[in-house]
């Protein structure tokens, strides 16, 4: 077999929608958009959602809007895709990294106060992998010390948290916003994309001026009007627009989440009681608390299993078997050689290097999940092979 790591799961719905879009003659931000947001803030049950161009155009606008910039300090983790931290620098902002909870590979919020100083002027928390961390614990500190919460919710559509005894789906918000992303290889995609849902009305406004260069008047409304408009630019903004093609693919995908959370939660157990049986891995752990979406599935490799986590990827891929490794840190990449840890991250550290993604997407054939486990229990039963035990 050949099998991916992940892929969409996209067909002629989604194609119809977007030739619908693309024959209406509004492909930018239009009709289609507004609809998108619309159903998406009903579906997580926001009072607002922003469409723009990515997750990281949202982090980006949410750290904006809140006035963050040079000088200023934001808590977040190290432990996820560089863009998280990366929204922070782009506002002249530094990153302060605090490590995960080694079984979530989410903030430990133990660990948050400890780095909390004057500078501070944001908390940013990552549901990583489409699970929820410990967000109540979060706003219990960020209120203590008056800080906004950004939810890194890239990751996490469709996730659900139990939140003052009751299941409330992550972008109600819980936080002052929370940041999606509709990349490929998310649970539902628009080729590109991202969204911002608050309950703050004055900061919706502010991500709707700001995504489009900051232009008093909209395009919709110009080309609607009888009267001649001029627009004009009070404060410097972006192009972080999505088009009406990007959008009417989201409404189809949005339709359909339901059942693809379904489906995704039914190859996730099927995972959890294979893997469990494997000597040497550990599959991901999973709080009552919590109803995860399945974005991914890490695996921890131990050092009781035969290979390491490197060469089983590897093993793997020569049986046709496509992984990834588990998330990366961004304090260990060169661009951030400049930003030293304040504080010790070994568990960020050791989660880099000892966890992987098994393929995991919708569509994936009883069969193919077969071949993935049976490969897996192959090779854990092989003769040792680490360097450290030759």
């Amino acid at each position: 077999m050949n099998i991916p790591v992940a892929k969409p799961s996209l067909g002629e719905d989604e194609a119809a929608a977007a030739r619908e879009a693309i024959l209406s003659g509004w492909v930018t931000q239009g009709p289609q958009v507004e609809a998108f947001e619309r159903e998406f803030a009903d579906f997580v049950g926001a009072p607002h959602a922003c469409a723009v161009s990515s997750c990281t155009a949202a982090l980006h606008l949410a750290l904006h809007a809140l006035g963050i910039g040079p000088g200023d300090e934001v808590i977040t983790v190290s432990h996820s895709f560089i863009a998280t931290a990366n929204a922070v620098r782009y506002c002249g902002a530094t990153p302060v990294f605090v490590d995960i909870e080694p079984r979530t590979f989410n903030i430990d919020p133990k660990r948050i106060e400890a780095a909390i100083t004057p500078r501070t002027k944001a908390i940013m928390p990552v549901h990583q992998m489409g699970l929820p961390c410990e967000i109540g614990a979060i706003l219990d500190i960020a209120a203590r010390h008056d800080l906004p919460v950004i939810e890194d919710a890239a990751c996490a559509v469709g996730s659900e948290v139990l939140f003052d005894g009751q299941w409330e789906r992550i972008g109600r918000p819980h936080g002052r916003i929370a940041c999606f992303s509709f990349h490929p290889r998310k649970v539902i995609t628009t080729g590109e994309g991202g969204i911002l849902t608050t309950a703050n009305a004055a900061l919706d406004r502010r991500f709707r001026l700001l995504r489009q260069h900051a232009m008093s008047v909209p395009d919709t409304v110009r080309h609607a009007s009888k009267r001649v408009v001029f627009e004009h630019y009070d404060s410097l903004g972006f192009n972080y627009r999505m088009s009406d093609l990007h959008a009417s693919v989201g409404r189809v995908q949005l339709r359909r989440l339901p059942r693809m959370l379904d489906e995704r939660r039914r190859v996730a157990e099927a995972y959890h009681q294979a893997v469990s049986q494997v000597p040497g891995l550990v599959p991901p752990y999973r709080p009552d608390s919590v109803r995860p979406n399945f974005q991914s599935y890490p695996v921890v490799v131990t050092a009781s299993f035969p290979l390491t986590r490197d060469e089983l990827m590897q093993a793997l891929l020569d049986r046709g078997i496509s992984t990834r490794r588990g998330v990366m840190n961004a304090h260990q990449e060169p661009a951030y050689a400049d930003v030293p840890p304040r504080h010790p991250l070994p568990c960020s550290e050791e989660a880099r290097d000892t966890a992987l993604l098994l393929p995991f997407y919708n569509g994936m054939s009883t069969a193919e999940q077969a071949y993935v486990i049976e490969q897996l229990r192959v090779l854990a039963s092989a003769p040792r092979a680490r360097k450290a035990a030759s």
